[in-house]
């Protein structure tokens, strides 16, 4: 039997851990770091990656206090992963260093924080170095203009008066040079970003926490976005849906909740805001053709040009909805969490594995399905995005 090395380790950790998981740090899921040191029976441990839910049920606990401390939120399943490939994302975890031993060697090891903490401390280095190099060839250019001033003295020419900097070509040259590119760059930049709308926050006309709805009081997310698995918009829910709980909830009786501002929030008043758009009253009999939309802000917003289906990665990709959305069962106001550019896109697209094991929807890649049987296709990198076309334009450009 083949093994699995610590570099498929790392691939599988990103296909099936990183939209939850970090090593080091505590996301959706707690930090993996020493999981192992956690779970010293280790057949346990596998059955928990396997089946978290099923394994709840042994009453072990450990896993129902983890359970309980990450707001009862079950972890993904994932009951096509070998003991092998279990064990080489355990042995990519080791080997991913702790924060503070060394940005470069954590980026060696294929940690995405630190390589980014090594790439930003290198842009400041870059940008210091510039500086000085700058500094430096300015002097050098007065001590030459200065040793050729005493060298005609000396030699009895007559001095030259000199040309003041806003008439010196050379100066006026450079100058121009770096403008363009600075402008440039900037310009390029911008419209790289035009669109973007990444950390957009705006407020809503009725404060709707997703922390208590969807983290706290475990509501499905397809309870309200019920186009989710169906169709290409998630669709937002119309009134009587939050009707459905608030007929009955009328005082808000949990945590306290601050907005972004940090002011306390009035959840029972933000509940009398939904009656106003609802025009129900209390104690009386509702009537829904009384009802008015609430106007809400939308956040997530793709060009014209882009096609993209919710159903086709939720349901078909099973794609979960943190990947795109971060930790939405812990935010209040929603701000959009990933810049939703085509190079995002595209790299999500190359990085992801399809999960061609008991999923329908990819039945008619035959010939996938006969490579990975033959071991033509190494099973544990598994097939991507990418290899069944999802890196091409007219997937996305129609």
């Amino acid at each position: 039997m083949n093994t699995v090395s610590a570099q498929d380790g790392k691939a599988l950790f990103t296909t099936n851990c990183a939209s939850c998981h970090q090593v080091h740090k505590a996301s959706t899921g707690p930090a993996l770091a020493g999981v192992e040191d956690r779970w010293p029976n280790k057949a346990n441990l596998y059955s928990w990656i396997r089946n978290s839910s099923a394994f709840l049920k042994t009453g072990d606990k450990y896993a129902n206090d983890l359970y309980v401390q990450y707001n009862k939120v079950a972890m993904n399943q994932f009951p096509n992963l070998t003991d092998d490939e279990i064990g080489a994302i355990l042995k990519y975890i080791n080997s991913v260093p702790a924060p503070g031993t060394g940005a470069a060697a954590g980026a060696a090891a294929g940690d995405p924080n630190a390589a980014a903490a090594s790439e930003s401390d290198n842009t400041l280095l870059f940008g210091i170095l510039t500086l000085i190099l700058a500094v430096v060839a300015l002097i050098l250019l007065q001590v030459n203009a200065n040793l050729k001033k005493l060298a005609d003295e000396r030699e009895g020419h007559a001095a030259v008066e000199p040309v003041p900097f806003w008439r010196n070509k050379s100066y006026i040259a450079m100058i121009t040079v770096v403008l363009f590119v600075v402008g440039g760059y900037l310009t390029s930049k911008g419209a790289m970003g035009l669109g973007r709308s990444k950390d957009y926050q705006p407020e809503q006309p009725i404060y709707y926490s997703h922390k208590v709805h969807a983290g706290i009081n475990q509501i499905n997310c397809q309870y309200c976005h019920t186009g989710v698995y169906q169709g290409k918009q998630a669709t937002i829910p119309s009134v009587n849906v939050c009707m459905n709980c608030h007929m009955s909830i009328n005082e808000y009786n949990g945590e306290k909740m601050y907005n972004e501002a940090g002011e306390e929030v009035n959840g029972t008043a933000e509940i009398q805001k939904l009656y106003k758009y609802a025009g129900f009253e209390p104690g009386k009999p509702w009537d829904p053709s009384k009802a008015k939309p609430i106007e809400w802000v939308r956040i997530h917003n793709l060009p014209d040009h882009v096609y993209f289906n919710h159903s086709q990665h939720v349901k078909a990709g099973q794609v979960a909805c943190q990947t795109c959305h971060g930790e939405i069962q812990k935010m209040g106001e929603v701000k959009q969490f990933s810049d939703l550019s085509m190079g995002w896109c595209i790299n999500c697209h190359r990085e992801t594995q399809v999960q061609f094991k008991d999923n329908g929807f990819y039945s008619i890649y035959e010939k996938y399905h006969q490579d990975l049987k033959s071991g033509k296709m190494d099973s544990t990198k598994g097939v991507t995005v990418e290899a069944i076309g999802g890196t091409e334009c007219q997937k996305c450009h129609y």
